[in-house]
């Protein structure tokens, strides 16, 4: 873009209109620079020529860049239910390392395999130890029917008479049923031995099917499908400054304790040796160092992201926003409240879900009439247009920085601002200096609150958030 100022460097866009290779792909980096030099001119040309023009909606995105936005969609690194879009391949001795942590194992396959495992785990075991059984009382001569009929013989176990009895003695001794026709006596050791070692068996099968049930049950990442991420993220201007926006919120009346957020984009780099990174993580601030990334989620919250020189969106305009290749991550953590545990939600923005011009709608409302407060989560995704200037937050903190001081229009001098302002009417916009810090107004009707058109005229309720 050029701004008409200065000396301004451009570089041919990466990503699917300049031909560079995918997000997932190691090609070679391609890059030109431009060297174009702008007049100055009038304080009216100046704004007019280089002052960047607004609109109140999403600018459209190339043919080319929505005939292979499908594709993009089906390469997304994390899914919007959180999943990863991840197969680990050649492992080595993987099933050994698995095994050795069985229970871990147990906890992340799924019900079905967990199920089928326990019903094969107790039936063999019914059906070894009932082997057991009968070979006992197979060599110590109780199957044999004379002996059976003798009144002084003492068998070692009363009552089995074929594999069928030795079953259901099995299931009895492991399960500690006891209907009291069947039992062992004191002729044999060896049986007393047997149902010693079964009885533990049995204790120790059923104790670990009602850990792993209950730990299957009681997963943080269950409580992660009730956290909500709204389906879009936007970029408008707040405070004067470009910032990203994107929306959590929790479905149940149950808080997250030390809820806190943070996100990074998935982005090709290439260093400075030339090395291609296809896969680089760059770190997005959401207010660490003044604590705005730590929440207190009792209703929907919109998470800012200042787009300054640290940002990986600092020199991105519309058109670049959806010519890039990369993914917006952000990851959502805090501990459940009901037990103690911590949980992770993830979800994930590509170029074509981050909408330019648009901020979210409003939600929370007060009701008068109860004194609560509702929200209305029909409403969470919603977006409207805002006035927002079409290029990046770098061209704009450039065009801030070369216009002087003297040709601000500052609204904290009261004197004669009505003829300074008509001053520049002829310009669809034009640049104030509100409470020191400088930015693009703009001519409305009405005030901001007039553009929630799809808020209801309620007087018992009070829109707030």
């Amino acid at each position: 873009m050029d701004a008409g100022y200065g000396l301004v460097t451009t570089s041919t866009p990466n990503g699917i209109a300049s031909g560079e290779p995918d997000l997932l792909e190691n090609g070679p980096s391609k890059y030109t620079y431009e060297n174009k030099r702008g007049s100055h001119g009038s304080f009216e040309e100046f704004v007019a020529k280089s002052n960047p023009q607004v609109s109140k909606t999403v600018p459209a995105t190339n043919k080319r860049a929505d005939r292979h936005y499908s594709k993009r969609m089906r390469r997304r690194l994390v899914y919007k239910n959180g999943e990863v879009n991840i197969t680990q391949t050649n492992i080595r001795k993987r099933r050994r390392r698995y095994l050795a942590d069985i229970f871990t194992t147990l906890v992340d396959i799924k019900w079905r395999y967990n199920l089928l495992i326990f019903t094969l785990a107790f039936t063999f075991s019914w059906l070894i130890f009932a082997l057991v059984w009968w070979l006992i009382c197979f060599s110590h001569g109780d199957l044999d029917e004379t002996n059976r009929k003798n009144p002084n013989f003492t068998p070692c176990v009363v009552q089995i008479k074929s594999f069928t009895s030795a079953l259901l003695f099995s299931i009895e001794t492991q399960h500690t049923i006891g209907y009291g026709a069947r039992h062992t006596t004191e002729e044999c050791p060896e049986a007393i031995t047997v149902m010693m070692l079964q009885s533990c068996f049995g204790v120790i099968c059923q104790a670990m099917m009602t850990g792993i049930v209950f730990a299957k049950l009681s997963r943080p990442k269950k409580r992660a499908e009730t956290l909500m991420f709204s389906k879009n993220a936007c970029i408008c201007k707040q405070d004067g400054e470009l910032c990203l926006l994107f929306r959590v919120g929790d479905m149940r009346k149950s808080h997250i304790v030390e809820a806190h957020v943070r996100a990074v984009v998935i982005k090709k780099k290439v260093t400075k040796e030339g090395e291609v990174m296809p896969l680089y993580q760059f770190d997005v601030n959401l207010g660490f160092a003044d604590g705005r990334d730590r929440l207190f989620l009792v209703w929907p919250v919109i998470i800012v992201h200042k787009i300054d020189e640290d940002s990986p969106f600092w020199d991105m305009s519309p058109d670049d926003l959806h010519k890039e290749q990369f993914e917006f991550i952000v990851i959502l953590e805090g501990i459940v409240e009901s037990t103690g545990m911590t949980t992770q939600a993830r979800s994930s923005y590509l170029p074509g879900e981050i909408l330019w011009g648009q901020r979210f709608d409003r939600l929370v409302t007060f009701q008068k009439e109860n004194g609560q407060y509702q929200i209305d989560y029909s409403r969470f995704h919603n977006t409207i247009p805002v006035e927002t200037p079409q290029c990046s937050a770098k061209e704009l903190a450039e065009l801030k920085q070369h216009m002087p001081d003297s040709e601000f229009v500052d609204e904290d001098d009261n004197n004669s601002f009505a003829s300074k302002r008509d001053h520049y009417n002829n310009s669809s916009s034009y640049i104030t200096k509100r409470h020191g810090a400088a930015q693009t107004d703009f001519q409305y009707d009405d005030d901001f609150d007039s553009m929630d058109s799809s808020l209801p005229i309620n007087e018992d309720s009070e829109t707030l958030l």
